[in-house]
């Protein structure tokens, strides 16, 4: 199993492959996530972003034009944080059809008791309420995306620690085509963790998550968020203001540590909320003001990129024409040790 790393690489040589299911806009929980590292991570790479619509037709079984415009949507929070087309190759999954063709393939080195095993697919079919009565396509996501992974070259993945399964799946699945071949055709890849820890949901019981009602949007308005903040639970010790409170697992301190400007300040609210005299309110002021200054501006430059939807459309065409050289290139010498070529 890859070892992960916690910072980037400065390798040259190191490809990162990343990317979301597109099944709604994105949330604070993806800021901390994922969003940050790849701001960074293009200043020093040149990522690939996916737009990963065809595996996100299993969470949409049926509705495909929930899934449409969920490409629209995460396209228009990846240019409104930051994300950079220059820097960044920003492709919609679909249209590149060597990434479906070489998840076939792959497919076939998976027996379904591995798919079924992988700790990542059990939690997620858990947190949906399913079992068995789940698209094959939902089972099959690990695969899907180790042909992302490796048929883009990806040997830098970032990811968050509930995702470790997969990269270990990936590499698993490339070392066994290689043997399989008798030559090393495609790549093993290492995961890069993110600094900041899994933000929780505003009601401090689950992870953030549209299903689960408890995010905060990158969209937000200034209203959603206020209302949001003042939802947060604290400390249901913290009685008065004079009585001491607790820091751990209170959901505003974590959601301070991810956002707050001045951490100083905040070692210093946590050391007075902590021996007494300080009101809930005063943190979620805080915390409110520190929300506002990071998604108004985000919130204004993803309004105006909205009123052109073409132009976004134009940029994932040109970053997809772009990926499917890379992804064709692999595919080729994939067949070509296969023997799948028949002229």
């Amino acid at each position: 199993m890859s070892q992960p790393s916690t910072h980037p690489t400065s390798s040259a040589s190191s490809i990162v492959v990343t990317g979301d299911r597109t099944t709604g806009p994105l949330h604070l929980g993806h800021y901390v996530g994922s969003l940050q590292t790849r701001l960074r991570l293009q200043e020093t790479h040149q990522p690939f972003i996916l737009l990963a619509d065809t595996q996100a037709l299993a969470d949409h079984q049926g509705d495909y034009r929930a899934v449409r415009q969920s490409v629209i949507d995460v396209a228009l929070d990846y240019l409104a944080v930051g994300i950079d087309p220059k820097k960044s190759t920003i492709l919609i999954q679909s249209m590149v059809p060597e990434l479906a063709e070489l998840s076939f393939y792959l497919m076939n080195l998976v027996s379904i008791a591995r798919l079924e095993r992988n700790p990542t697919v059990k939690s997620e079919l858990k947190a949906k309420g399913q079992d068995r009565n789940v698209a094959a396509g939902f089972l099959s996501y690990p695969v899907s995306q180790a042909a992302d992974i490796t048929a883009l070259r990806g040997t830098l993945i970032p990811v968050g620690a509930d995702q470790l399964p997969m990269i270990e799946q990936t590499n698993e699945i490339v070392r066994r085509f290689n043997r399989m071949v008798g030559e090393d055709i495609l790549s093993e890849c290492s995961a890069l963790l993110s600094d900041t820890s899994r933000l929780p949901g505003i009601d401090g019981k689950k992870k953030m998550s549209r299903a689960a009602g408890n995010h905060i949007a990158l969209s937000a308005s200034a209203d959603k968020i206020h209302q949001a903040v003042n939802n947060m639970y604290t400390d249901a010790q913290h009685l008065t203001i004079a009585s001491p409170g607790q820091v751990a697992g209170n959901v505003v301190f974590r959601f301070l540590d991810a956002f707050d400007v001045d951490p100083l300040h905040v070692a210093q609210l946590k050391a007075q909320y902590q021996h007494g005299g300080l009101a809930d309110q005063v943190i979620k002021t805080r915390l409110d003001e520190q929300l506002q200054a990071l998604i108004a501006p985000i919130r204004e430059r993803r309004a105006q990129l909205a009123k052109d939807p073409d132009a976004v459309l134009s940029l994932l065409l040109c970053g997809s024409a772009k990926a499917r050289q890379t992804a064709a290139l692999t595919l080729h010498k994939v067949k070509t040790a296969m023997g799948m070529y028949y002229f």
